[in-house]
């Protein structure tokens, strides 16, 4: 009884947090499809409190959304011989397909560094690369290639500034997904600062799949990895039987 009565009075003395965050998306499902070119994603939200703002130091919100990680090869060229070879290679641990951050502030003023290590929240941060150091011997370089290939290609963005915020309260950013989009989950982080330091944070789920002719394909080639085959060769054979003919039509 004691023990019950201790817990109660510890639990009376932890004050409870005063601003929390609730927050949607304008779409938690996309669909890649033959005519998908992109979409994208709005975000929303707006900042609960229990009391009045604190003053001092502006609310930030960072938004993060993630897509699956895996294993990624980076390969070097070299040009020898005249011909350009692949000399060196480095296979990065864990590095996301897609990764998109948008702030209402620089980052450097909106996180510090020490809640960016602890949360993953910028895009080096969130690539792992243990044990490329000790395989190659310009380990950076080999990561800011994929920075900076992935960036090229619309994979990976960082959008300063780009997040409106209405009296420390409303908040909304508007994300862009490429075409060149990855089916997965996606995993959309909401961060709310003061003076670099988190507040509270919240996370919800981007699902992205195939659909039509593109996820029948996929399931058959995964599924069915024989058929699938038999079926290629099949439309190959078709394909060119059917160039052929139409060639020598043209040739009469």
């Amino acid at each position: 009884m004691k023990g019950l009565m201790l817990l109660l009075l510890l639990l009376a003395a932890v004050p409870a947090r005063a601003e929390t965050i609730v927050a949607g998306l304008s779409q938690n499902l996309v669909s890649i499809t033959a005519d998908f070119t992109g979409s994208e994603i709005l975000i929303y939200g707006a900042v609960k409190r229990d009391a009045p703002a604190p003053e001092g130091a502006p609310l930030e919100v960072v938004v993060t959304v993630q897509g699956p990680s895996g294993p990624v090869t980076v390969r070097k060229k070299e040009r020898r011989f005249g011909i350009w070879m692949n000399t060196e290679f480095a296979t990065i641990s864990r590095a996301p397909v897609f990764y998109a951050i948008a702030s209402s502030a620089p980052l450097s003023e909106a996180l510090s560094e020490t809640e960016n290590l602890r949360h993953e929240v910028t895009i080096p941060r969130a690539i792992r690369a243990v044990g490329i150091a000790a395989k190659v011997t310009d380990s950076p370089r080999f990561l800011d290639a994929l920075l900076r290939l992935r960036r090229e290609e619309g994979r990976y963005s960082l959008n300063e500034d780009t997040v409106s915020l209405v009296e420390q309260t409303l908040f909304r950013a508007d994300i862009e997904l490429p075409a060149n989009l990855v089916d997965g989950d996606y995993r959309v982080r909401f961060f709310i600062t003061r003076n670099g330091q988190i507040v509270d944070t919240r996370e919800q789920i981007i699902y992205v799949q195939k659909a039509g002719l593109e996820r029948l394909i996929f399931n058959l080639a995964h599924e069915q990895p024989l058929l699938y085959g038999l079926l290629s060769l099949v439309m190959a054979v078709m394909a060119g039987w059917g160039a052929s003919a139409a060639f020598t039509l043209l040739r009469r």
